[in-house]
């Protein structure tokens, strides 16, 4: 096999019987754990391909037994290329749910279409499938056309109100450089929030309830990040954190929704990952490998998985009230964000320069993240 091709922290290569294997090992993992008691009997999750939302829906299924319904925009093969990491993962997971005689389905198409909102309620009526009782919404795409419109938005990761200077981890080469970003216009920001915010992720509730495919104590949960300090600037109050915030406040537009049902709308605040979105955030990347290394000499790293298992286990399903924060949100982000952590990874970051990243970071480990979302 020729070695990877890796332009920009993504690369270019995929590895189908890798991507498959990946699938089969979270399977395998979420076998060994406890099966998750009053857990999710039929799930769809919209960005189902990688990431938060495959291992939701690993979790969802090898878990707790449900039922799953997949939506993502995905590139088959062809003659001449092979397709996306993310019809890999699909593939596997609908053979690894059919071997364990476990009903899935997995639509390849865009989630921002309402033509795709049509076919989810098509599909699900034809297939008899009972209304979903919990509805994961784990979409992250560069653009989005807006249906009501017809415009099409691309979104960008820029700071707001004033330039931002700082060190970038290429991933892939471990190369360390400097970057300078420029603010982000006003357009910028709308176009970035109508990407990333939850407009379409209330679009996608509303056809749910208005086809009756919403169980009674319906649940819907969104992914976000905060951070701490030292991402601020590239993230919460940036472009992404105002799609972020968008996100959250559409949670309660939601839940209001899902009020006659006994349901509820939450967001959840995940720990930082290399993940095919978060590998090309300029500048971020460095605090990840920092964190990374940190946290798993502190044993408490948590991959996409680990997070998963334990957003199901002790959030979402745990028995009695969700437990969240002031704002309403869903914390797993919790140990990322303890005292101690942020102090050891505040210290290692003040002493980044390219000769000590090696020791600072973790970098081949991170490295070796960003390959298996590839197949490598």
């Amino acid at each position: 096999m020729r070695p990877p091709r890796v332009i920009g922290g993504v690369c270019l290569s995929v590895n189908p019987k890798g991507c498959m294997d990946g699938v089969r090992r979270w399977r395998d993992e979420e076998r060994a754990r406890p099966a998750i008691e009053g857990g999710p009997r039929s799930v769809l999750v919209l960005g189902c391909s990688g990431g938060y939302g495959l291992a939701a829906r690993v979790v969802a299924a090898f878990g707790a037994g449900a039922q799953t319904f997949g939506v993502s925009f995905e590139r088959p093969p062809t003659v001449r290329r092979r397709a996306t990491p993310g019809w890999y993962n699909n593939l596997a997971f609908d053979t690894a749910a059919a071997e364990a005689d476990l009903f899935s389905e997995t639509l390849v198409a865009d989630a921002f279409l309402d033509e795709t909102r049509a076919a989810v309620v098509a599909r699900a009526r034809e297939r008899g499938l009972p209304p979903f009782d919990l509805v994961v919404y784990s979409l992250a795409a560069p653009q989005r056309t807006d249906p009501a419109s017809g415009v099409t938005y691309r979104s960008v990761i820029k700071p707001i109100g004033a330039p931002l200077s700082g060190q970038t981890l290429d991933v892939a080469s471990a190369a360390l450089t400097d970057v300078t970003i420029d603010p982000a216009t006003p357009e910028e920001i709308e176009a970035t929030v109508k990407v990333m915010g939850g407009e379409d992720w209330l679009l996608w509730m509303r056809a749910l309830q208005e086809a009756g495919l919403l169980a009674q104590g319906a649940r819907t949960v969104a992914f976000s990040y905060v951070g701490p300090d030292s991402t601020y600037a590239i993230y919460r109050s940036g472009t992404l954190g105002k799609a972020k915030e968008h996100l959250e406040a559409t949670a309660a537009e939601i839940g209001r929704l899902l009020a006659p049902l006994g349901g509820e709308a939450r967001v959840a605040v995940c720990k930082a990952l290399i993940t095919r979105a978060s590998s090309v955030i300029p500048i971020m990347s460095v605090y990840v490998g920092v964190m990374v290394r940190v946290m798993k000499a502190r044993g408490l790293h948590e991959g996409c998985l680990e997070q998963m298992s334990r957003l199901f286990r002790e959030r979402l399903y745990c028995g009695g009230e969700t437990p969240v924060d002031a704002c309403g949100r869903i914390r797993i982000d919790d140990w990322e964000l303890r005292p101690d952590v942020q102090a050891e990874i505040a210290e290692a970051l003040a002493q980044v320069t390219p000769e000590t990243l090696p020791a600072l970071a973790d970098t081949e480990g991170c490295r070796r993240d960003l390959m298996a979302l590839y197949g490598f």
